[in-house]
């Protein structure tokens, strides 16, 4: 058989340390990845080996020749341009036309039993075999679903928590029929996961899922490619490693260690390296070819390439320091960081933890290198979150990080683009914004800056705009400590998740281009966005009817800048307004549940007292919207959605309703009554909203209004955005035409009981969570929806169990006829779940110490 090696990637998450050499150069234990990939080829007994090469290609064919070191006949496939996984492979359909052919990753580190995974492919006449890999965290790869006889029934790229239905991922390995290449046209670009075996799946071909055992790693993380040298260094992995000269210790015969020295093991250390007296070396450490370890030095978990000189005194902790690059005495190089080729770190310099030093760079004497991340703050994982990007304000999110931020974003838009900017009346925001602009500037795109604006009116602007994306700065809602930068796409929506990946790549890889200063972009100011706002909300509204009902409405702004904007149109409207905390100061802002009730407490009070038609308290600097009746009553959380939705619902010929998959059940059978019809989204805002933009003539019901359980309400017929503003005005228009009190509709709705619980569960546990929610759902015959996270459902009665997007947690949801009866579902999930994360974490039930309760009744 013959074997295809994909070594035409870039590996940009593996930056700086592949700036200058392609993914599959990069060392492991001292050789390039791909010399083990084609070692464990021929342990296998293949030997005839076509590599797809692009990215630096000239290096891959320089470093490995024709193959003749290694006993092997290589034949290079050369992408001139991207042409994807599978688009590559077609360039040397000649060589593979006859007889199945294997496929591997060059860049991939594993222990594959090749020839077990050929056998299941012969024996099960598949069309395709794809090596699978049971992982306790899949969220970075792509999902394989299967049935008991290991054939293949579902894909899922780069799943959320709540779509982890297994635990089995694609590792880009595969035994493949020459029938694949029917479906590709040479010359263009073609996708394993996302074209080719979606068709072939559609056509009915034999699509096959090889569980493999041993070690697999992508290395697809910088961590990642550190600690796979510490598995196969603790004998982890079945991987060829040479002789020891003692237990776990690893030296080439051509090393010089002095008798002084302390090698700790495990080590491996190469030819010609040199470690002086007194220098320490381990545990985990690998030092690579012709490096100098000084005297007194520290190295331990990390990984030195070629030619490394570690001057005398330095220390050096679980980071990577790539070929040819000085560290002088007394250095400290902290956990994670990375220092590129030929770089020269003066005596007494520090380079602060996570911190990556692109090739080339010389660090003077004393410095301390944080980049932008400064006082030493380490970002892993994301650097998007629920809504954008959060962090400390300045400090976390200081000037030299915005304008980092603000150069990728622009980086990632066409050259020239025009921006949209704004922010929240705060300080700190207007700070972190200017420094935004300035990032947009310097890389070509022009600005139009609002100054200070709700979110709302700005969303509205940008939407009705040229501008190609739009960045808005305030304090984040849950935290008045953090600042909260969002970026939202040339409609006034937020980045979908591939585009907010972009941006992270460009971000963390500060891969942006620099203009000359012809080209720095211009900046201007926009001063009618208010006008037009109001403006285009009259027209989008039955004035008249709202005009002809005569208002009495008291509003809480709750000390947003929303009360200069709508109390003008409130008073076009012909209503008579009590305005509550009508001034802007986020140092007010109400942060705590004790805070609402008391903010609302007033509200409800001067309702009462005033005999008003309603009030409504608008929060999140415009997003956010509570209701309280003509009787005081405070109506908000999934009341106050079945009731929007049910007013919509009798104003709206054949209106659709976007809300989450935790909204009530009783939703369906509710609007059904008034010709309405609900489409389930996931529970985050960016689902919701991206559900409401998905319109088209021919629906036979248009998304008239989405809105999610914590008081957002969109209405795409005006724009798509959460807008607590017009969110009342489409309210005092349905009651007006209706001629009903908000008391009487609250009235004619049924309880809603809906328990919350929130368990407490490690990130690698909550694949295994899904795994069990969806074995249960199976097990008991009821219905199950895969929306978002696993929904079991009994009637109008419901359990849910969906993973945090972002925190250690589980949200478990139920809904029954009472909270007693709700309650007791919840429990009953718990109990299923809490032994999956306990033995995730190797401890005793968590019981009730590793459980926050929800407020019964809504979802916080």
């Amino acid at each position: 058989m013959k074997a295809v090696v994909m070594a035409g990637g870039e590996g940009t998450r593996l930056r700086p340390m592949t700036t200058r050499r392609p993914k599959p150069l990069a060392p492991v234990l001292n050789k390039p990845i791909i010399e083990h990939i084609l070692e464990l080829l021929r342990a296998s007994g293949i030997t005839d080996v076509v590599l797809t090469v692009h990215f630096m290609a000239d290096a891959i064919q320089g470093c490995l020749g024709d193959g003749h070191d290694f006993g092997m006949n290589l034949i290079y496939a050369v992408e001139d341009t991207p042409l994807g996984t599978a688009g590559s492979v077609k360039l040397a359909e000649p060589y593979l036309i006859d007889e199945p052919f294997l496929i591997v990753s060059g860049d991939a580190l594993t222990d594959v039993d090749l020839n077990a995974a050929i056998s299941f492919h012969t024996a099960a006449n598949a069309d395709a075999t794809l090596i699978l890999k049971e992982v306790t965290n899949p969220l970075d790869f792509g999902i394989v679903v299967t049935d008991h006889d290991g054939r293949i029934q579902r894909f899922l790229e780069k799943p959320s928590w709540g779509e982890v239905f297994s635990d089995r991922v694609n590792t880009g390995m595969y035994v493949l029929d020459p029938v694949v290449f029917s479906y590709m046209d040479k010359g263009r670009p073609y996708d394993w996961s996302q074209d080719i075996f979606p068709r072939m799946l559609q056509d009915g071909r034999r699509l096959m899922g090889h569980v493999m055992e041993g070690y697999w790693c992508d290395i697809g993380s910088l961590t990642q490619y550190r600690e796979a040298q510490y598995e196969v260094l603790d004998r982890t992995t079945s991987l060829p490693l040479p002789p020891e000269i003692a237990e776990g210790v690893w030296v080439d015969e051509t090393a010089v260690l002095s008798e002084d020295a302390v090698i700790t093991s495990p080590v491996m250390i190469g030819r010609g390296v040199a470690i002086k007296s007194g220098a320490k070396v381990g545990p985990y450490a690998v030092i690579g070819d012709n490096s100098v370890v000084h005297a007194d030095s520290v190295i331990e978990r990390s990984v030195l390439w070629d030619n490394v000189h570690v001057g005398k005194g330095s220390r050096l902790s679980g980071c990577t320091v790539c070929s040819h690059t000085t560290i002088q005495s007394d250095c400290v190089l902290e956990e994670g960081c990375v220092v590129g080729d030929k770089c020269r770190l003066e005596s007494g310099s520090r380079v602060r933890s996570g911190v990556k030093i692109w090739p080339d760079k010389h660090i003077q004497a004393g410095a301390t290198v944080t980049m932008s991340l400064i006082w030493g703050h380490t970002w892993q994982g994301s650097l998007f979150g629920g809504l954008g990007v959060s962090g400390i304000a300045n400090r976390e999110i200081s000037p030299e990080f915005a304008t980092r931020l603000g150069s990728a974003y622009g980086a990632f838009l066409k050259p020239g683009s025009t921006v949209m900017t704004a922010r929240d009346s705060g300080l700190a925001a207007r700070m972190v914004k200017r420094a935004v602009i300035a990032g947009l500037l310097s890389v070509g795109c022009n600005v139009i800056d609002l100054r200070s604006a709700p979110l709302p009116i700005m969303r509205h602007s940008l939407g009705n705009s040229a501008a190609g994306g739009g960045i808005y700065v305030r304090l984040a809602p849950d935290d008045p400590s953090s600042i909260l930068v969002e970026m939202l796409d040339g409609d006034g929506v937020y980045l979908s998740t591939t585009a907010e990946r972009k941006v992270e790549s460009l971000f963390f890889r500060e891969d942006w281009r620099r203009v000359d200063a012809a080209s720095i972009g211009k900046l201007e100011f926009s001063g009618r966005s208010v006008e037009q706002y109001s403006e285009d909300f009259l027209r989008h509204i039955d004035v008249d009817a709202i005009r002809g009902h005569r208002f009495k409405v008291a509003v809480d702004f709750a000390f947003s800048r929303v009360a200069s904007v709508f109390g003008g149109i409130l008073g076009r409207l012909g209503c008579d307004v009590v305005a509550l905390n009508a001034f802007g100061d986020p140092s007010r802002t109400p942060e705590r549940n004790v805070d609402r009730s008391r903010l609302l407490g007033d509200l409800s009070h001067t309702v009462r007292t005033l005999r008003a038609n309603l009030g409504a308290m608008i929060e999140r600097d415009g997003e956010w919207l509570t209701i309280v009746d003509n009787t005081g009553e405070v109506i908000e959380g999934d009341t106050l959605l079945l009731l929007m939705a049910v007013l919509v619902a009798r104003t709206t010929e054949r209106a659709g309703i976007a809300v989450p998959v935790s909204a009530t059940s009783r939703m369906e059978g509710i609007l059904a009554l008034h010709g309405a019809s609900v489409r389930r989204t996931k529970g985050d805002v960016r689902s919701v909203l991206a559900a409401a933009a998905q319109q088209r003539p021919d629906m036979e019901h248009p998304i008239a209004m989405a809105g999610d359980r914590y008081g957002g309400y969109s209405f795409p017929s005006f724009h798509n955005a959460f807008d607590a503003m017009y969110a009342v005005g489409r309210l005092m228009e349905a009651l007006a035409r209706t001629d009903l009190t908000v008391r009487a509709i609250a009235e004619s709705l049924p309880d809603i009981h809906i328990v919350h619980e929130r368990l407490k569960c490690p990130g690698e546990a909550k694949g295994r969570v899904m795994i069990t929610a969806t074995d249960e759902a199976a097990q008991s015959g009821l219905n199950m929806d895969q929306t978002d996270g696993v929904k079991i459902i009994d009637g109008e009665a419901w359990t849910l169990v969906v993973p945090d997007a972002a925190e250690p947690t589980v949200h478990i949801l139920s809904e029954d006829v009472s909270l007693d009866a709700a309650r007791v579902r919840v429990e009953e999930m718990v109990g299923i779940l809490e032994p999956v994360v306990s033995e995730a974490l190797n401890t005793a039930p968590a019981s009730l110490n590793g459980r926050a309760r929800g407020n019964e009744g809504s979802m916080e």
